[in-house]
């Protein structure tokens, strides 16, 4: 037996001590197909020569390879099928077989063609929702008197806001990549062929009711897919960048949709429909190109049950997160306190001090810029370390800042802190967007992210009167006081968890022999498992 052979079977170096009577425990574990080594009489093992091949490692010998379900979960990059070495795998930043996605990709988020197509679609969809909204008052002023026109704005986004949570059920239940791309065709073909019809002949009311409302439900669907997307788009180390990336695809598409409109409008009226019909048609092509992460197998999931079922879990899943939990409630109260001034505050302080309508485009616009500021410098960041204390402290500083817009005396100076207000307004919401969709359960953010868009069409909406009525008892500018306090009081939900405090967007790796920079699984919550509904049998 060559010195080769005798360590291969677990014993030691000619030369040594005798080997043992059977196997060792080494032997064993190294081959365990074969039997205990033995020698036949009068045999010897046949030695190696040059011309044997060298043997191929045993199959136990090879490190098996665990997926990383943390990976699989949060990291969006393109699925299309890899190599089948691993090592081209993590190249590529592809998906493997099971799904899982490498946690740092080869692409960061800005230069990934996947997530440039998909923020190009998501632009063209929000352009052609500002184009439309703006189609649907036209016409609704064409046809009938201005109880009608609201009738006809409200019927559009009261079921928006009832069916936002059933969204996000939707969302978990089926693909939201289908969901969303579901929804764009449905809206360019009710409002293409609303065009048509316009274009015709003259509709009566009441079918911009049923178009209002159809596209109140479709956008119920929308918003929480759409939502529930960046998680699975890239790498969780990008998902701030991408949260950045998509803010500012807001801004833009928000302030280039009214003048399209107005463009429209002011040629053809039926031509406004038509372009929103033709933007969505456009974002539909884009989505269909687009490829998501698939989700991990979770053994320990319930099955689904009624919607409403799905969604008691979802929301007793938010309640109970340590992280996700506290930052969903900051998050309400931070759109309370800073809509409520901005969207009536500003309207009431131009009319008592007498700024003229004027200054509440430079404050308004202001804000806008800033906070289209803020969403660049997230996309050029990318990685924010400690952002949970980032995100705490930016909000503390946006909140002061939302309260001193009521105490300057002149244009200049409330647009200035506006503009201010918004670039720190616009990196903690991007940061308190990416902590939540970083660290929520895949199965979870359709659900997580309907509860966050209730809370910024429908919740915030909801206490404009009350601000109102505040304004018109103590005044406008213990108003916007009010609205700071509502706001600070987010930051104190923030300061007084730990874990928020504590929250990192960095996925943290480990060394593992043989397998070094091999992210580990990492860890669920401490309250998933609470969230849970217990496995129904049938």
């Amino acid at each position: 037996m060559t010195d080769a052979d005798a360590v291969r079977a677990g014993f030691p170096r000619s030369g040594g001590s005798a080997p043992p009577a059977g196997p060792g425990p080494r032997a064993a574990a190294l081959v365990p197909d074969a039997g205990p080594p033995h020698r036949t009489a009068g045999t010897r093992p046949a030695p190696r020569t040059a011309t044997t091949p060298a043997a191929e490692p045993e199959p136990s010998l090879r490190r098996p390879h665990t997926p990383s379900p943390s990976n699989a979960l949060a990291d969006e990059g393109t699925c299309t099928p890899p190599d089948a070495s691993g090592a081209a795998v993590a190249a590529s930043g592809r998906p493997g077989p099971s799904g899982r996605i490498p946690a740092r990709p080869a692409r960061p988020a800005h230069r990934d063609p996947n997530v440039l197509r998909w923020l190009t679609a998501y632009f063209a969809s929000v352009v052609g929702d500002s184009v439309y909204f703006l189609a649907l008052g036209w016409a609704a002023a064409q046809f009938a008197g201005p109880a009608q026109v609201g009738m006809v704005l409200a019927v559009g986004a009261v079921p928006r806001a009832l069916l936002m949570l059933l969204g996000g059920v939707v969302a978990d239940r089926f693909d939201p990549r289908k969901v969303v791309i579901g929804s764009d065709a449905l809206r360019a073909a009710v409002i293409l062929a609303l065009a048509a019809v316009l274009w015709l002949s003259t509709p009566k009311i009441w079918l911009l009711v049923v178009v209002a409302l159809v596209f109140g439900v479709v956008d119920a669907l929308f918003m929480p897919a759409v939502g529930a997307l960046p998680p699975r788009l890239t790498a969780p180390d990008e998902v701030v960048r991408l949260v950045g990336m998509r803010q500012l695809a807001i801004r833009i598409g928000k302030a280039v949709g009214p003048p399209l409109a107005g463009f429209a409008l002011a040629h053809h009226g039926e031509a406004a429909f038509a372009t929103a019909g033709v933007l969505f048609a456009f974002s539909l092509l884009l989505l269909a190109g687009v490829r998501i992460a698939p989700l991990p197998a979770d053994p320990g999931a319930a099955e689904p049950g009624t919607p409403w079922q799905d969604l008691a879990d979802g929301l007793r899943y938010i309640r109970r997160h340590r992280l996700v939990g506290p930052l969903v409630l900051a998050t309400a109260l931070s759109e309370i306190g800073f809509m409520a001034p901005l969207q009536v505050g500003v309207f009431l302080l131009a009319g008592e001090r007498g700024f003229g309508a004027s200054s509440i485009g430079w404050i308004l616009g202001a804000f806008a810029v800033g906070a289209g500021l803020g969403a660049v410098g997230l996309s050029l960041m990318g990685r924010i370390r400690r952002a949970g204390a980032v995100q705490v402290g930016t909000l503390v500083v946006a909140s002061v800042a939302i309260g001193a817009i009521g105490l300057l005396p002149t244009v200049a100076g409330a647009a200035t802190v506006a503009g201010f207000a918004g670039l720190v307004g616009g990196v903690c919401g991007g940061l308190s967007i990416a902590l939540i969709q970083h660290n929520t359960a895949a199965a979870y953010q359709g659900r997580v992210a309907g509860v966050l868009a209730l809370s910024h069409v429908g919740l915030a909406p909801l206490v404009f009167p009350l601000f109102g009525l505040a304004a018109g008892a103590v005044g406008v500018t213990p108003m916007f006081l009010i609205g700071a306090g509502v706001s600070a009081s987010a930051a104190v939900v923030g300061l007084l968890s730990g874990d928020v405090r504590r929250a990192q967007l960095t996925v943290r790796q480990t060394r593992r022999a043989g397998r070094p920079g091999t992210p580990a699984p990492a860890p669920p919550p401490a309250t998933d498992a609470a969230a849970r509904r217990p496995r129904r049998t049938r």
